[in-house]
């Protein structure tokens, strides 16, 4: 009994001892873990290139061009949208203006705060100019340093990715080097599928968040289906923000209210598609993640790593339960963060959708 708690205690000290490692060590590693993820994603491709006999300097050199040319197209498709919406900044401002002037007259009417009071009270909360700015080059200059960061590790990641490999194997002990390369070979085949299935999903949401946006009117659909598809990497959250950011635009642009409403249906349609057509025949269940467990990623990386640590959560999760699912000992882990199984009905169910695909 003594003995078991003794391990229990120590599992706990080991579990803390790492979150607290995450926490000091986030600007080391938060660009290594997202250039390991970028490295992942593109490991078929760089397979698919050496087997057309390319030399892998050649072919890890390609995959970084095509990282580089997604990079630019996705800045410029979402450069240009905003410079669109810029366009419209006389308009959002006197609606700016309209609610602000409306919301001073309710806080007076009901709190008796003037407008002069309440005018003072904000230019006292308000960071100076200079703070404001200095705040800003801050972090352009740390989004480009972490950019370049991210880049070189993608770029080492894929070309050693054999040295790394051997490297593992030489840790285990030779009568396990086999299920360590099996473990090794069947976690990065799964990741992938993870990575690469979170891609494909994505590209299926900009095209229906993309037509049903631009069948209701909405102004900038292409801009808004691009971020709602992008902020699908954050689950739950990402899409309900999405909506509501295209709902609150479409609505200082003046958009009738069907048209808000009809938003919030689109919303509705394309997340049951997502839901039962898309995760089940793109993400499969192997890499799926209960609610419960989604949820706790989430909230643990955003206190260790902030925004980045909400986008890294569910890949890093995912990976983390490939890796329990095929490690012995760890597989009541992996158990308890996937889906729960639903029986025969369901995946009897799945198959036909299977089918007609």
């Amino acid at each position: 009994m003594s003995v078991t708690i003794t391990s229990v205690i120590k599992k706990i000290l080991l579990l803390f001892l790492i979150i607290i490692g995450l926490v000091y060590a986030k600007v080391f590693l938060m660009p290594l873990v997202i250039g390991g993820i970028l490295a992942t994603l593109f490991l078929p491709f760089c397979h698919w290139l050496e087997g057309k006999k390319l030399p892998t300097g050649m072919a890890v050199f390609a995959c970084f061009l095509a990282l580089l040319l997604i990079i630019a197209t996705l800045t410029f498709l979402l450069g240009w949208k905003i410079a669109e919406l810029t366009n419209d900044v006389s308009l959002l401002k006197q609606k700016a203006i309209n609610t602000f002037t409306n919301t001073q007259a309710y806080i007076f009417a009901h709190l008796g705060i003037s407008a002069k009071e309440q005018i003072e009270i904000l230019k006292s909360e308000q960071p100076s100019y200079t703070s404001i700015m200095q705040m800003i080059v801050g972090s352009l200059t740390n989004i480009i340093a972490n950019l370049i960061l991210v880049l070189a590790y993608f770029l080492f990641l894929l070309y050693y990715r054999s040295h790394l490999k051997i490297f593992l194997l030489k840790l285990s002990p030779s009568s396990q080097r086999a299920e360590m390369e099996q473990i090794i070979h069947s976690a990065t085949n799964v990741s992938q599928q993870y990575l690469l299935g979170l891609s494909k999903m994505i590209v299926c949401l900009w095209i229906m968040y993309g037509i049903g946006f631009s069948i209701i009117g909405v102004e900038n659909a292409l801009f808004f289906a691009i971020l709602c598809g992008l902020l699908e990497i954050v689950p739950f959250v990402g899409n309900i923000t999405g909506t509501t950011l295209t709902v609150l635009v479409s609505g200082l642009h003046g958009a009738e209210f069907s048209v808000l409403v009809s938003i919030v249906i689109i919303y509705g349609i394309v997340q049951f598609i997502q839901g039962w057509v898309l995760e089940p025949l793109i993400l499969g269940p192997e890499v799926k993640i209960n609610p419960l467990f989604t949820i706790l990623a989430l909230v643990l990386g955003e206190l260790l790593w902030g925004i980045s640590g909400i986008i890294l959560a569910i890949p890093i999760t995912a990976i983390f339960k490939i890796i329990c699912d095929h490690i012995e000992p760890l597989k009541p882990y992996g158990f308890l963060i996937g889906e729960i199984e639903t029986g025969k009905k369901k995946l009897g169910f799945m198959e036909k959708v299977k089918g007609i695909f």
